[in-house]
């Protein structure tokens, strides 16, 4: 996690997670700012309100988090004015890779999770590497509490392989309140364990509604 000296990159820490249900979709991540053992700050938020019905959350090295941040929003800003319409969230999903992989051979150092609600309604998660490759899937999570979450998170919603035929719909069977509660619990399971996570997690809702934020405490330790 320490920068060293012949190294242009340093991963912040923190985690990110997302699930996406029949009509809505949950992203959350936590907002502690770190390198090794220090923290920098408790309150830095990793989540970025890309469109209407479209939301990313980044961990990773924080430079190249606001870098890639900028970049998509000037990007969708040019899109909103040659199709006076905002992006949906498939397409800010390719959008992200081509990004992504523009820069492959000098990466955004980031981990990224894109989150929304599709063209029909049902809730989307695309989750990516660093170089572009992504996934739509029901459920991801990413950054340093990434291996603590994801086994709770397949043990709990068991998303249908990508290889069955017909495919089926990567949505998780919870409910909204469910996923949210899961969320939680996920998030106080990680920062028992990794230094990186912590302080508290800002959990933002996407439904037919709109947008909705909630903050949660964690232990700041």
């Amino acid at each position: 996690m320490a920068l060293r000296r012949d190294w242009v990159y340093e991963n912040n820490g923190g985690t990110c997670v997302a699930i996406a249900g029949s009509d809505y979709c949950v992203i959350a991540a936590d907002t502690r700012l770190s390198v090794g053992y220090s923290i920098y700050t408790r309150d830095y938020s990793k989540i970025c309100n890309l469109a209407d019905k479209c939301v990313l959350a980044t961990s990773g090295f924080q430079g190249d988090m606001k870098a890639l941040q900028k970049n998509l929003a000037a990007r969708h800003l040019i899109y909103q004015h040659q199709h006076n319409k905002q992006m949906s969230c498939p397409a800010m999903a390719q959008l992200l890779s081509n990004t992504l992989y523009y820069k492959r051979f000098f990466p955004y150092y980031t981990f990224n999770i894109l989150g929304g609600l599709d063209s029909d309604g049902k809730g989307c998660v695309f989750t990516y590497d660093a170089v572009g490759s992504y996934e739509r899937v029901g459920y991801s999570a990413q950054g340093t509490g990434a291996g603590l979450i994801i086994p709770v998170l397949d043990n709990q919603l068991k998303s249908p392989s990508p290889l069955l035929l017909p495919a089926k719909d990567a949505v998780t069977p919870l409910s909204e309140v469910e996923a949210v509660d899961l969320v939680k619990d996920v998030f106080a399971s990680a920062t028992e364990r990794d230094i990186y996570t912590g302080d508290k997690v800002e959990i933002v809702v996407i439904n037919a509604s709109g947008i909705r934020q909630e903050l949660m405490e964690l232990r700041k330790d």
